[in-house]
Parts: C-alpha cells; structure tokens; sequence
C-alpha cells in the first residue's frame, strides 16, 4: 500500500504500483518532481509520490464535484480529471498556479481562489471519503499546505497562461451517474473511480 493506495503483489511478495492505461496526451507541461508529481508555484511546491498524488487529487475531485457552479468552477475541474494517472499515465501530471487562468478581472480572480479554497477546505473536512475505498493518511496535509500556496499566490492581471488550463468548452460537465463525480466524459468513459483499475487479489 503507498499512500493508503493499494497496489498489486508479484510473486515473491514485492508490491509494485498497478500498471496504468495507455497515457493520453495533454495540453501544456507536465510537472515532474524527484518524488512523482508537483503542485504549486516558485518554490512553494507540494512534492508528490504517485499513490500521494491520487489522495490528493481524488479527495479534492470529490468537493470540487459537490460545489462546482460556475463555467471556471468546471474548468478547474477538468484540470483536476487530468491529474487522473489511471487515464494520463503515472509520473506525469502536476500542475502549476500559474498556468491556471484565474480571470480577466480582479473580482473574477478573487471569486475563482475562493472556489479554490473553498472546495480545498471541504475536501480536508474528509468530505465523501468513505467512498474512496482506502483512507488516505497525509491527504489532510496535503491540502492544507495547497490551501497555504492558494491563499498567498496573487495572480497578475495582466498574466498569460501558457497552457494546460482548460478552456470553456473543455470543462467537465458531465457528472458520473454511479457516483456522482465530475468525468471528462464523452472522452473518458466515467470518474476517477470508474476507471480505477481493480487490484489484483492476493
């Protein structure tokens, strides 16, 4: 188990992760860390192993799935169903918040970090997690250190971003039936848990 995440058992016992599907390209950069993936900006970065950053990016797709309202609240979620390894493939997600178009203006940008912070505080609330199947021990503290990048970063009005944020007519609309999460459906075939690979008994 990494991360409260299961993986699958060889013989001989050694525990590896479970294979992903084929990856699926992506806008924009991936964000590669010496540990698996990266969130955050400068030098304020959440440092991530893979089994990590599914805890992190699963039980704040849960909250963001709940509160999702406005079209921006529905890009972001689609930045979020591309940080799902089981469709993009393992060690090659992370996003930075300067990539993110927050808004034209300044009442567009306060309004789109409030979102942010909101769906963050839900998510650390354990909000939902009993539908994860696992109990993610650090998920907690992963989203508070993300709430503390969120809550300092202040985006330029004048900022470009220079890919990797879904535009309007890419964001996630569609709701997984079964549970009830945001899926990048048509082009997927459901939520991060319907395409979750079963683990292998043992």
């Amino acid at each position: 188990m990494v991360d409260g995440r299961p993986g699958k058992r060889h013989a001989g016992g050694v525990r590896t992760a479970v294979p992903p599907r084929p990856a699926r390209p992506r806008p924009g950069t991936s964000y590669r860390g010496p540990v698996g993936n990266t969130f955050g900006v400068g030098e304020q970065r959440l440092y991530l192993s893979n089994g990590g950053t599914e805890a992190f990016v699963e039980t704040l797709m849960l909250a963001v799935s709940d509160l999702a309202e406005d079209v921006w609240d529905h890009r972001f979620a689609a930045l979020l169903t591309l940080q799902d390894q089981n469709a993009m493939g393992r060690g090659t997600v992370g996003f930075d918040l300067t990539d993110i178009d927050w808004g034209a203006t300044p009442r567009e940008r306060a309004r789109a970090k409030e979102f942010v912070l909101r769906a963050t505080a839900l998510a650390a609330s354990r909000h939902r997690w009993s539908e994860l199947g696992y109990d993610p021990p650090f998920a907690q503290e992963y989203l508070r250190r993300f709430a503390e990048m969120v809550e300092h970063f202040e985006p330029a009005g004048d900022a470009r971003p220079t890919g990797g944020f879904p535009g309007p007519g890419d964001r996630a609309t569609a709701s997984c039936a079964r549970h009830r999460i945001l899926s990048a459906l048509p082009h997927w075939e459901g939520c991060f848990l319907c395409i979750r690979p079963e683990p292998r008994p043992h």
